[in-house]
């Protein structure tokens, strides 16, 4: 693990790699706060012509609504290189499993994860139906099973319900090979006030409900990497991901075969990777924040 401080460091690892993977949340920003330096230093990647992707496990944004936060934010990106878990989540039902066009998927999560669901053909409920929102108790007599569900989709969902975890748990068990999937597992993430539970903390619910595991298809899973991959062409030996959180951004890069840069502005902090409790996932690199590049100089 190399701690990065002096402006050849920094001037070198540029160099050194062709293809920039970042995370977003807790790394560029917080909620709507950019954290210092990361225009200036994705500016200074791409006058140096490095290919850039940005890689979120946030389900809550298509591609397109990833795309106006980053115009909103003044951040330069392209529909193209946005790849996040919801984009993902959508493309494995389509592509790697070939999701049968008359089937469905019951969905926990936001209108995000909808629309990339939407966009490659694939049937669904649940999600944002108000029906599904409600705070109402759930009554099994008034609930009509629908044999056509053919997987439960969990992501982040900011109205999650009772309702909805009981629908899910009996698509799960009673519709017979119903796949249990999550878009990622992240326990947190971080925001501008602290850190708040996330899509992981949700799904647990019916993991423990159920006793059983579901398929991850975000970081750190290789699926993620998978449809970049089938998108956008790059050596590994020269790749690198950035990221703030040990267990889905470093370890995603080396499942991947790729080098890792962790920065300190988000979840991991400084304990993590330090001391008789650290983490077994250690980066290769390790920097306070993406900001701390500006030494090179901007542009």
């Amino acid at each position: 693990m190399v701690r990065l401080s002096s402006s050849e460091q920094y001037a070198s690892l540029i160099d050194n790699y062709n293809t920039w993977m970042f995370d977003c949340d807790g790394v560029l920003w917080h909620d709507d706060q950019l954290i210092a330096g990361a225009v200036d230093v994705l500016r200074l990647l791409r006058h140096r012509k490095k290919t850039i992707v940005f890689v979120t496990n946030n389900a809550t944004k298509s591609r397109r609504d990833y795309k106006a936060k980053f115009d909103r934010l003044g951040v330069e990106a392209h529909v193209d290189e946005i790849y996040g878990s919801a984009y993902a989540s959508a493309v494995y039902l389509s592509s790697v499993v070939k999701f049968s066009k008359d089937k469905k998927v019951y969905v926990i999560g936001m209108s995000g994860l909808e629309e990339e669901l939407k966009e490659e053909g694939i049937q669904y409920l649940g999600g944002t139906d108000p029906t599904d929102c409600t705070l109402a108790p759930f009554s099994l007599a008034d609930f009509v099973l629908d044999e056509d569900v053919a997987a439960v989709l969990c992501g982040f969902d900011s109205n999650i319900t009772y309702t909805k975890l009981s629908k899910a748990s009996q698509y799960l068990t009673r519709n017979p090979g119903c796949q249990f999937l999550v878009t990622n597992e992240d326990s947190t993430y971080p925001n501008a006030y602290g850190v708040l539970p996330g899509g992981g903390a949700l799904s647990a619910a019916l993991r423990y409900a159920l006793g059983k595991d579901p398929l991850c298809i975000g970081k750190p899973s290789i699926t993620m990497l998978d449809c970049i991959r089938a998108k956008v062409s790059y050596d590994p030996k020269r790749t690198i991901m950035v990221g703030d959180r040990l267990n889905t951004d470093i370890l995603f890069g080396q499942n991947g075969g790729i080098s890792t840069l962790l920065v300190l502005t988000g979840i991991t902090v400084e304990s993590d990777i330090t001391g008789p409790n650290a983490s077994s996932i250690i980066p290769d690199y390790v920097t306070g924040s993406v900001g701390d590049f500006q030494v090179v100089g901007t542009f």
